[in-house]
């Protein structure tokens, strides 16, 4: 039993590091908070965006861990609503822009002949990942 225990530990640890760091990669790479600070004029408030993003994550994953639910008034389901339509919108501009973004950077790197392989590494991981996820944690 404490074999099993260790072993869903260091995957769940190594998975936090890995959506951790795919996150930060995708932040900085699409430039989403500089170019958003961009779009509204407001280079000033730099601090204020780098707290929101961190606060963000950390306060979404703890709820992520967590069995709560929340009773929340309609009326306030309108503006949770609208700023995650907001965020989404936001997100998907910030896609939109960088669509290029992985055959920009092995071309830079001269590895354009094997953007293929990372493309399938990236699609059979996913894949991998969502079966590991069913089979083992769903039916456990």
């Amino acid at each position: 039993m404490g074999l099993k225990i260790l072993f869903v530990l260091a995957v769940g640890l190594a998975c936090g590091l890995a959506v951790g760091a795919g996150f930060v990669a995708f932040i900085t790479v699409l430039g989403v908070i500089p170019r958003l600070m961009q779009l509204t004029k407001s280079m000033k408030m730099i601090l204020y965006y780098e707290w929101a993003a961190t606060l963000g994550v950390i306060f979404g994953a703890i709820l992520g861990l967590q069995q709560i639910q929340l009773t929340i008034p309609k009326v306030l389901m309108i503006f949770v609503g609208l700023f995650q339509g907001i965020f989404v919108g936001m997100l998907a501009a910030a896609l939109y822009e960088a669509v290029n973004v992985l055959p920009l950077i092995f071309k830079r790197i001269n590895l354009e002949d094997r953007l293929l392989y990372l493309l399938t590494a990236l699609i059979l991981g996913k894949i991998l990942g969502s079966l590991f996820h069913w089979l083992y944690f769903i039916n456990l």
